[in-house]
């Protein structure tokens, strides 16, 4: 014979299996309805193109220019592990860059 569950017990399971099944069906509908968003694009001769490249192209070049700036002036090892500090610099312009120039 299968043991009774006191009521407040049943009704705190019952509250707990609804309060998932709600917050399952609540993430999926912000799931679904977050593709009804286009993606974020800018048109150059006729051709979309996603902002992060642009982006990306502005942090490397910045990197770049930061490399040549640093070189000439003899200060190129104050970024010493270059491996590092430079993808690190270039994300930073980059993520700078969509910051400034992309609000959405």
């Amino acid at each position: 014979m299968a043991a009774m569950l006191p009521s407040s017990v049943a009704l705190h399971i019952f509250l707990m299996r609804s309060s998932t099944v709600l917050s399952f069906i609540s993430i999926a509908a912000s799931l679904l309805l977050g593709g009804c968003v286009p993606a974020p694009s800018v048109a150059v001769f006729g051709a979309a193109f996603p902002d992060w490249l642009f982006c990306i192209v502005v942090g490397v070049l910045g990197a770049g220019i930061v490399h040549v700036v640093l070189g000439k002036r003899g200060k190129r090892a104050l970024l010493a592990p270059l491996a590092i500090s430079y993808p690190a610099l270039c994300a930073l312009l980059a993520m700078a860059f969509w910051l400034l120039f992309f609000p959405h």
